[in-house]
């Protein structure tokens, strides 16, 4: 049995990463059992003693309200989550079918993992605190590379290759036989080698260009293209694969990447004379977006200098509204709300805003304040942060009234709450000052959190609103997707994998009266003061950890591309172990709302 055991194991990721003698060696230690359709494998609740392999049958995954989580059939294990937390089983799973499986048990599980960092990798659906940053010398070429340079023939004539670099605004065409690289012809080379020698425009490239130019693969380091430069005298990278040219780095492209900080695009919007010089800086948004996935910076960091850039776009708004306007009738407060309020801009952003006027301010002074509300969206529209589409905005007077009409708009919300009032709950419970007298917003918002954790049935009509965001999950372990349409075939990374988590982030700060406003934040003032369960907490932590991540990778491999980010990513684009362990973050948070839902279990 045991040669037969190892054989199946063989076939079985991840023990095909054991060397033979480790595998017969684990083979031995293997139990292996039937079971009969009905029989409960585990309960929530119930100490999880082995994992299991499934061999043959099926196995239903269920919650702690009975709603199926997943189908597993063979090739499948389950019981890692529980072995790998706290020992005690997170779900339930019952046998539908008869069958067999494999039993490894718990101390023999946990033995594995500890000795093969490439086995607890495949297992831990943990994501670390931080992850550790690159110096840009140690990243990859291809996170930097300019993809689809721009190529010719050899025997195209130097006038035309001319056009087509000035056409473009590049400084080199790389002269190609199919995808083969021949030669580099820059903007240098003609200068040098053509107008200064007088040649005809109808002379081929291949008599001006450098022939065979030294080229690297996408995988070398951007410290390999800088010795390369330094030590040739060149200022052009072509970037091959299999032979087949794929990119090209310049000297242009570093500069301009180590340029693109945030703090440097802050100092040029600080300075910006006007909405044209600050939709300008705005455009280098997506490359810095770009650069910090690169260096692996945990999302939250991302998020946070992104929405800082928008932070400081508004302000320089409203100081240049008050310089055209003149000063204002009475003092002012501009708030954001959505991602921007909650400090979790990605490279695709609406605006939600308002505004909160002093008590003071009489229905004549609406002028002013409408005209300074449309010069702020008009220039964060024009610099890439586009109307929104429900008119949760300043340029609405609903959206820009004195502090007490605001108190009175939370009053009513509170003690009314029909699918409106949630809605419009949901979104301004988000707000952030941005710009003005500060001192307008702390009152509001320590009393609107004391009278919504009041309210019970306010808080009951808040998280039966915020379920209604359902995740991707699909039977038999795949992904519910998209089924017709544009974005046919993928899942929406932000309102299947992200929303429900801020919903979700809400709802906790609702209920333990939480000043955080970022999502993250939140969930970890929600697990310190005990809002929400320490275990399920950090296991809703680590799921949305690993889908806003995923989310701006995908952002930033678009961008990349050359195409408009967006938050639709097809699975097929993933490996089997990226969808799994994305999937099972799907699974927590579908775990968490079910949690919410019933006032039960995680949600304390």
């Amino acid at each position: 049995m045991t040669t037969e055991i190892s054989a199946t194991l063989a076939q079985t990721h991840p023990y095909d990463l054991l060397a033979p003698d480790e595998r017969d060696a684990l083979a031995g230690k293997v139990g292996r059992r039937t079971m009969a359709a009905g029989d409960v494998i585990y309960a929530i609740g119930q100490p999880v003693t082995e994992l299991c392999l499934i061999l043959s049958g099926r196995i239903e995954i269920t919650d702690q309200d009975g709603d199926l989580l997943s189908i597993l059939g063979p090739r499948n294990s389950f019981g890692e989550r529980g072995l790998m937390r706290d020992g005690i089983a997170p779900v339930t799973a019952t046998a539908t079918e008869p069958g067999e499986m494999l039993t490894i048990p718990a101390d023999v599980f946990r033995a594995l993992v500890a000795a093969h960092p490439r086995i607890l990798r495949f297992f831990d659906r943990t994501r670390p605190a931080s992850a550790r940053r690159q110096d840009v010398t140690t990243m990859a070429l291809s996170a930097l590379m300019t993809r689809g340079p721009l190529t010719c023939a050899p025997e195209t004539p130097l006038i035309e290759a001319a056009r087509k670099m000035r056409e473009l605004g590049v400084s080199c065409i790389i002269a190609c036989e199919g995808q083969s690289v021949r030669g580099i012809l820059t903007t240098g080379d003609i200068t040098s080698r053509a107008v200064a020698e007088g040649l005809p425009p109808r002379t081929p490239v291949a008599q001006v260009m450098t022939p065979d130019p030294i080229t690297l693969p996408p995988a070398a380091l951007v410290a390999d293209v800088l010795h390369k430069m330094v030590e040739r005298g060149i200022t052009h990278m072509p970037v091959v694969e299999g032979g087949r040219l794929v990119g090209i780095l310049t000297q242009t492209d570093l500069t301009r990447f180590q340029a693109t900080s945030s703090a440097a695009l802050i100092h040029d919007i600080a300075a910006a004379s006007d909405s044209a010089a600050l939709a300008r800086a705005a455009r280098r948004i997506p490359d810095l977006l770009v650069q910090l996935v690169s260096a692996q910076n945990p999302h939250q960091v991302v998020t946070r200098l992104i929405t800082d850039i928008g932070d400081a776009i508004t302000r320089r708004l409203l100081a240049l509204a008050e310089e055209k306007l003149g000063p204002p009738p009475v003092p002012y407060l501009w708030l954001a709300c959505g991602s921007q309020g909650r400090q979790e801009q990605t490279g695709v952003s609406d605006q939600d805003n308002c505004l909160i006027l002093d008590d003071a301010a009489t229905p004549p002074d609406d002028e002013y304040f409408a005209a300074l509300a449309g010069f702020v969206s008009d220039g964060l529209d024009e610099a890439g942060y586009f109307y929104c589409p429900g008119d949760m905005m300043a340029t609405n007077i609903k959206w820009r009234q004195p502090l007490r009409v605001w108190k009175q708009y939370f009053r009513g919300w509170i003690n009314r709450p029909d699918p409106e009032a949630q809605m419009l709950a949901s979104v301004m419970f988000d707000l952030r000052p941005i710009g003005g007298a500060e001192s307008l917003f702390p009152d509001l918002h320590a009393e609107t959190l004391a009278a919504a954790a009041k309210n019970s049935i306010f808080v009951s009509h808040m998280i039966s609103n915020s379920l209604k965001h359902h995740t991707p999950l699909g039977l038999f372990r795949g992904f519910a997707t998209v089924r017709s349409g544009e974005h046919k075939n993928t899942i929406d990374l932000k309102h299947n994998g992200v929303v429900p988590v801020v919903d979700l982030g809400r709802i906790y700060a609702l209920k333990g009266e939480l000043t955080e406003a970022n999502t993250r934040a939140r969930l970890l003032a929600a697990i310190e003061t005990g809002v929400v369960s320490t275990s399920g907490g950090r296991d809703l932590l680590d799921a949305y950890d690993m889908i806003a991540d995923t989310r701006l990778a995908h952002q930033a491999t678009q961008i990349k591309r050359g195409e408009a980010p967006d938050n639709f990513m097809a699975p097929a684009d993933l490996s089997d172990f990226e969808r799994s362990h994305l999937r099972d973050a799907f699974v927590v948070i579908k775990t968490m709302q079910n949690a919410a839902g019933s006032g039960r279990g995680y949600l304390n």
